[in-house]
């Protein structure tokens, strides 16, 4: 299963306690990368926080990782779950 998750910084909620948490990212997600459990990690330009995909066995496992990451608390997440074009079946669409 995969998950596009967009996650952005609530800036009102900026303390010491979030600057750490940022900053403790980016080993999360190298940890979670060597794993195979992020395929992807962006920054989104102009924004403060970034978008990942999850590549995961479970929905559980991939809220687990999810409430793991240390800006969990700190920002507000867009989720959408993936599925691969090659695999799905065809849309049909009518001409009428």
């Amino acid at each position: 299963m995969k998950f596009l998750v967009i996650w952005r910084m609530e800036l009102s909620l900026l303390s010491r306690e979030m600057a750490q948490a940022v900053g403790d990212m980016a080993a999360y997600g190298a940890t979670l990368e060597s794993d195979g459990k992020v395929v992807s990690r962006w920054h989104v330009v102009g924004a403060h926080g970034g978008a990942w995909i999850y590549d995961v066995e479970t929905h559980e496992e991939f809220e687990r990782l999810l409430a793991r990451a240390p800006v969990f608390n700190f920002a507000r997440y867009e989720v959408y779950a993936l599925a691969d074009m090659a695999t799905s079946p065809p849309a049909s669409f009518s001409r009428e």
